[in-house]
């Protein structure tokens, strides 16, 4: 390895750290003005550093995009500190309405409560002001109710690239996404 490569890694690694927020490889190359190969061969180099087992910290991709992490295998001794947060107290009643969005995406709050039984308006509220779901359009049924899905801050929350990473549900939980013979 090059002089000049190791310090195109470190720009890279620096990059990664100082944004926080996961950042896809051309936001990267478009920052420190080196090509995407480059930039690609720099995170091959740090996820293979990171994958050493006296480090810490992992390439992790979280909605598209890229971040330094924690490895997950110290979530456990990690959570108690630093976990509470980037949970910020998540109610069970907000986590079971997080669930049926995501599970169930698009979907509307009557929706949701046809699912929970109980009135949704103030966990919607919470998760909207906790940027955890966002309005994602109108169904296009008389009223045009308002289409509720996940954000990338809920990506990021649990750890996940995308949406299709969630858990896949069980023959049990999937009758508990069934609305009136429609599956979710």
């Amino acid at each position: 390895m090059t002089e000049n490569i190791k310090k195109e890694i470190a720009l890279v690694e620096a990059i990664l750290y100082m944004e926080g927020d996961p950042i896809d490889e051309g936001a990267i190359a478009r920052i420190c003005g080196l090509s995407k190969d480059i930039v690609k061969a720099a995170l091959d180099s740090l996820s293979e550093r990171y994958t050493s087992a006296d480090c810490g910290l992992e390439l992790s991709r979280i909605g598209g995009g890229i971040v330094i992490s924690a490895k997950r295998e110290l979530w456990d001794s990690l959570k108690e500190r630093y976990g509470k947060k980037n949970e910020g107290k998540i109610s069970r009643a907000a986590m079971e309405t997080l669930a049926i969005v995501a599970y169930s995406q698009p979907v509307t709050r009557l929706e949701i409560e046809k699912i929970r039984g109980v009135s949704a308006d103030n966990m919607i509220r919470l998760l909207l002001e906790k940027g955890l779901v966002r309005e994602a359009g109108k169904k296009d049924i008389p009223g045009r109710p308002v289409m509720y899905g996940t954000t990338k801050e809920f990506l990021k929350l649990f750890h996940l690239n995308s949406i299709a990473d969630l858990p896949k549900l069980g023959e049990g939980d999937i009758e508990k996404f069934e609305l009136e013979g429609d599956k979710y």
